[in-house]
């Protein structure tokens, strides 16, 4: 079956990629309005894009209600932002910011998030992720109306204690983090199990 994007919905388009672009990790992105007021929502159109200097992408997409969801907004104009990665633990609080709630309302405090402050950057950390990158924008391209895809750098990670194997060597108990994923269709994840190992060919 061939599908010819640019003749297809936007509802069909966004169907055929989130089914078939699995597992998506989830950027669960704090940011602050120039106001002062702290946003928090997950995305999964993201991931990292390089190291030198480390990088990460966001695809933010439209608000059907305001144009620009306020996480674009927040970051277009301070240009910072803290991007955690969700744990199973995490997952109920990560989707209770998914609320449709107006820009003036903090979702962290409407959810009963603990937040901390950050190190480099504005918005606040939240204090139960272990991990979060605080980040700030290199380039912002609106690829449609009222979407964008954020390009960010990293200026400090974050990882719990607890799974540091070998701060010195970068070593991070990756499978004990236990994050999770996202999945096609409404309100599907994954957890990060079941894995296997292909050695690269020589």
């Amino acid at each position: 079956m061939l599908f010819d994007m640019n003749a297809l919905p936007a509802d069909i388009r966004y169907k055929i990629l989130t089914a078939t672009v699995t597992p998506r990790p989830i950027a669960w992105i704090t940011t602050q309005a120039a106001n002062g007021t702290t946003n928090a929502a997950p995305f999964s159109f993201f991931n990292v894009m390089g190291h030198e200097p480390p990088t990460v992408a966001v695809g933010i997409l439209r608000s059907p209600e305001r144009g620009f969801k306020d996480t674009a907004n927040n970051i277009l104009s301070t240009g910072e932002f803290v991007i955690h990665l969700v744990t199973a633990a995490m997952a109920e609080a990560m989707n209770a910011t998914c609320v449709n709630v107006p820009p003036e309302v903090d979702e962290l405090k409407w959810a009963g998030i603990r937040v901390e402050p950050s190190n480099m950057v504005a918005p606040p950390r939240i204090a139960d992720c272990p991990v979060a990158f605080e980040c700030r924008s290199l380039a912002s391209v609106v690829t449609g109306p009222y979407q964008v895809t954020v390009i960010g750098q990293i200026v400090c990670a974050h990882v719990s204690d607890e799974f540091v194997v070998d701060a010195r060597r970068g070593y991070i108990d990756t499978p004990a983090l236990k994050l999770i994923s996202r999945m096609h269709g409404s309100g599907w994840y994954a957890h990060s199990t079941d894995l296997f190992q292909l050695a690269r060919p020589e």
